[in-house]
C-alpha cells in the first residue's frame, strides 16, 4: 500500500514504476478506503507473466483427491485452515474463491509473508493452502505435500500428472497468480508504448520464455489498452468474489 501509493505520486516521467499484481485489483474492493484509485492514477503498462497456483495438503491430512477434501470439509466445517501470504493476495482470495464454488467452511490463516505460510504447510500447523507452482511443485515432487489440484484452465507443464482443480470437481475454477508493470496516470503515451515495446521484446525472449517453462510460468503479452482492460475484468472478477465472501482487510 505504502509503495504503490508512491509510485501514484511520483513524476510521470517513465522512471517510476509500479510493478503489481492480482493483489492490486483485489485491493480495489478489499481496501476500497486507500489513497489511490488503480484506474485513476495509474496507466497499465504492460504484463510480465502468470503463473497457476497449486492447493496443496499436509500429508497427514485424509484427503487425497479435490473430491475427497471437499467431502471432508463439509463433514467438518470451519475445522480445517488454509494459509496465505496475507489479505488479499492471490493465495487468499484462491482459497475464497474454492470456498465459495465448492460450498465449503475452511478458516483463513493469514500471514505476513509467503515463508512463513509454507513453512505451517510444511509443519503441518495449517492444513491446506494455495501457492505459485513455481515454488511449490517441487515440494510436491518430494512428498512434502500432496498436491491436489491446480488452479489453470489446463493442467501445469510442471505437474502434469496433477487434475486441475476444474476438472477434479469444481467446474469452472480458475485463479492465477500474475505481474504487470503500470505507470503514473499522467505519463505521456510515447513512453508508455516505449516502456512497452521494451518489456514486450523482453518476455519474448526465447531465453527467458524456456526458463521461466521450467518454473510453470507464462509470458503475457498485450498492448497498453488490452491490458487496461484486462486490469478492468479482474477488478470486477474479485470484487464478486470478496463480496461473496465478506474477507476484510484483517481476515
Amino acid at each position: 500500500m505504502v509503495g504503490t501509493d508512491a509510485a501514484a505520486k511520483s513524476a510521470p516521467d517513465g522512471y517510476t514504476l509500479l510493478l503489481m499484481s492480482n493483489t492490486h485489483t483485489v485491493n480495489e474492493s478489499l481496501m476500497p478506503q486507500k489513497p489511490f484509485v488503480l484506474m485513476r492514477d495509474f496507466v497499465g503498462v504492460a504484463p510480465i507473466n502468470y503463473s497457476d497456483l497449486v492447493l496443496v495438503v499436509h500429508p497427514s491430512l485424509k484427503a487425497n483427491s479435490i473430491g475427497e477434501l471437499i467431502a471432508l470439509a463439509k463433514a467438518e466445517p470451519g475445522k480445517m485452515s488454509y494459509a496465505s501470504s496475507g489479505p488479499g493476495t492471490p493465495y487468499h482470495m484462491a482459497g475464497e474463491l474454492f470456498k465459495a464454488m465448492a460450498g465449503v467452511d475452511i478458516l483463513h490463516v493469514p500471514y505476513k509473508g509467503s515463508a512463513g505460510a509454507r513453512t505451517d504447510i510444511l509443519g503441518g500447523q495449517v492444513q491446506m493452502m494455495f501457492d505459485a507452482v513455481t515454488v511449490m511443485s517441487q515440494h510436491a515432487k518430494e512428498g512434502k505435500v500432496k498436491a491436489l489440484g491446480t488452479s489453470g484452465t489446463s493442467r501445469s507443464s510442471v505437474l502434469p500428472g496433477v487434475p486441475t482443480i476444474a476438472e477434479a470437481g469444481v467446474p469452472g475454477y480458475e485463479a492465477t497468480i500474475w505481474l504487470g508493470v503500470m505507470a503514473p496516470k499522467a505519463t505521456p503515451p510515447a513512453v508508455v508504448d516505449k516502456l512497452n515495446g521494451e518489456i514486450r521484446r523482453i518476455v519474448s525472449a526465447q531465453e527467458l520464455r524456456d526458463n521461466w517453462a521450467k518454473q510453470g510460468a507464462v509470458p503475457m503479452t498485450m498492448s497498453p489498452p488490452e491490458f487496461a482492460r484486462y486490469l478492468e475484468q479482474d477488478i470486477v472478477k474479485w470484487e464478486r468474489i470478496v463480496r461473496i465472501s465478506g474477507a476484510k482487510p484483517d481476515q
